[in-house]
């Protein structure tokens, strides 16, 4: 049995589907919840990035195949207005490269059309939660091509400098919280900072690691030995 999820407040929800019939379904899934209200639809991207600045939601559900302007290039596009939003990326594909590029840049989560509607509405919850969301069939394939492509990438770089070595002490800090899979906000926590700080933080991490997002941080991290140069520091 699902467990139902308490956020104090309706979370909200656009949703983005050139599909008239697919978006209507989805709709009356969603808010059958009573958590969960969608407050706007869109069946263009450029629409679609208007309502986010207008309404800040909590949850976009992006198409990623769409006319005029396609989905991925609109995820970047809200990514870009630095808002709270989180978007879940919406397809009838499980193509490996296509969840690479779209949790590249910004993604939180892969859906597709077919999942049963238990697993949609499961995937808002653990996203909301400030996870990050695939379905079980395409995650270790995601992951293993993710890692395939980012050290192809990671080697291909000119310099090859460990970009590590430009991080602060606080900055390390967050960076081996994040690699634990601790949320922003449970980084505030035991940092006793405030969550604002912390993205402040984040924000300079990805900067100084050339990185898009915290996954990327993470496998940067794990690559070029952070967490052992961390069990040394302790030693010593």
């Amino acid at each position: 049995m699902r467990r139902t999820m308490d956020y104090g407040k309706k979370v909200k929800i656009i949703l983005v589907d050139d599909n008239y019939e697919h978006l209507l379904g989805i709709k009356e899934l969603i808010n059958i919840e009573t958590n969960f209200d969608v407050i706007a639809t869109a069946a263009n991207a450029n629409i679609a990035i208007n309502l986010v600045k207008k309404y800040q939601p909590d949850i976009v559900l992006m198409d990623i195949n769409m006319p005029e302007k396609d989905g991925l290039t609109a995820i970047s596009e809200m990514e870009r207005l630095n808002l709270d939003t989180k978007i879940i990326a919406l397809t009838g594909y499980d193509d490996p490269d296509l969840i690479f590029r779209a949790m590249k840049i910004g993604a939180k989560g892969y859906i597709l059309k077919t999942m049963a509607s238990a697993q949609l509405i499961y995937a808002i919850e653990e996203i909301m939660q400030g996870k990050i969301y695939l379905p079980s069939g395409l995650s270790s394939r995601f992951f293993e091509y993710f890692q395939k492509t980012f050290k192809e990438e990671t080697n291909n770089t000119t310099s090859q400098e460990n970009l590590l070595q430009f991080l602060t002490q606080r900055e390390e800090e967050v960076l081996e919280l994040l690699t634990q899979g601790v949320t922003y906000k449970g980084v505030a926590q035991k940092l006793f900072i405030s969550e604002t700080t912390v993205k402040t933080h984040v924000n300079n991490i990805f900067q100084k690691l050339q990185v898009n997002d915290r996954t990327q941080a993470v496998l940067y991290a794990i690559n070029n030995g952070f967490m052992n140069r961390k069990k040394l520091k302790i030693a010593i």
